[in-house]
């Protein structure tokens, strides 16, 4: 992709830097997969897209059936990166104290509560991990996904009307499962729009899962090597912040945005009244800087549109709602997605 990098309208001092940068953290990442893959057979595409969500600081909504290695594969990455994990299982009683925490009365015979003049001291839940792993999401009720959402979006908890901050790195890895829905709640449109990506994993291929069997067959391969750290995943963000972008790839990803909310527009065929509501400004946002991650974890230092589209369906899946029409038809988010790509010319 040279020519690309050429035509694009930047000092090429500045590209050799990012370059030479990019390739860096982008063997870094492939060192992170292949120790990945050590452990967890298959889902590729999901665990390309969770280390995608760590280096653009973006939370991961997956829905699946259960039994395909979702919990292993966020215990396996804060692993390889040295940071700590949680798995909190979402049931209907579940209350936002357990998951963020709360005071408990601690007397006042001195430690922090004698400190702080204060009998009460704070208990921090769960949520005050690198990964949380947050299982079948979908069955807490909305006063448990409020505390949640505000963990998601503004990197921070209150407690009993404290504020405490969350450490780097912070992603939410959150399941739910697509074949029941007694004991669920719906996710409010504005949680799920917090969602960098949405993922949709499917069951092994018949190679992978005989190579599953085998590989259970012979044992635990026992914890994964830090070959990363927290630091350097925090180091890996603000890079993938400076890649560049060009002017004609974000008028690109713009247009993308744009035909999710009126594909009559731009001329998408078969899409007019299919769409009900489009994807919002946040899109666009998570659109580019997930396009960034894709082009860091390929050694790149600027984005092309293959990246754009790419990680479109991540995106934006979640984010657009078919109208009732469409829904006959069986149009999906993902059908509309399609549409657009292959009607929007890349420049």
């Amino acid at each position: 992709m040279p020519d690309a990098a050429v035509r694009y309208s930047t000092s090429d001092d500045k590209m050799i830097e990012l370059g030479e940068r990019a390739q860096k953290y982008g063997g870094i990442l492939r060192g992170i997969l292949d120790e990945a893959h050590k452990r967890i057979t298959g889902q590729h595409h999901a665990l390309e897209r969770m280390l995608i969500g760590v280096i653009t600081d973006g939370h991961v909504l997956v829905e699946s059936v259960p039994g395909l290695a979702k919990t292993l594969m966020v215990k396996t990455m804060s692993q390889i990166f040295g940071a700590d994990s949680v798995r909190i299982q979402f049931t209907p009683d579940l209350l936002p104290a357990d998951i963020i925490g709360t005071k408990i009365y601690g007397g006042r015979g001195g430690g922090m509560a004698a400190a702080t003049d204060s009998p009460f001291v704070t208990q921090k839940g769960p949520i005050f991990h690198s990964f949380v792993l947050a299982d079948e999401i979908n069955r807490a009720p909305p006063k448990v996904q409020s505390a949640l959402l505000e963990a998601m979006q503004e990197g921070q908890v209150s407690i009993h009307g404290d504020t405490h901050e969350l450490g780097k790195p912070f992603l939410v890895f959150a399941t739910q499962n697509p074949i029941e829905s007694e004991g669920t709640y719906r996710l409010p449109e504005a949680q799920i729009d917090r969602f960098a990506m949405k993922l949709i994993m499917t069951y092994p291929t018949k190679t992978e899962e005989t190579e599953i069997i085998r590989n259970n067959a012979a044992g635990s391969p026992g914890d994964a090597p830090a070959v990363s750290s927290p630091e350097e995943a925090i180091e890996m963000q603000r890079f993938c912040e400076s890649i560049y972008v060009d002017r004609l790839v974000s008028e690109y990803a713009t247009d993308v945005i744009r035909a999710t909310r009126d594909p009559a527009e731009y001329g998408i065929k078969g899409m007019s009244g299919m769409v009900e509501l489009g994807a919002s400004p946040r899109a666009s946002i998570w659109l580019v800087r997930t396009a960034k991650g894709h082009a860091l974890l390929n050694g790149r230092g600027f984005v092309t549109p293959e990246d754009v589209k790419e990680t479109a369906h991540d995106v934006l899946r979640h984010r657009i709602i078919p109208t009732f029409e469409a829904g006959g038809q069986g149009v999906t988010p993902d059908a509309v997605i399609s549409g657009i790509l292959e009607g929007i010319s890349p420049p």
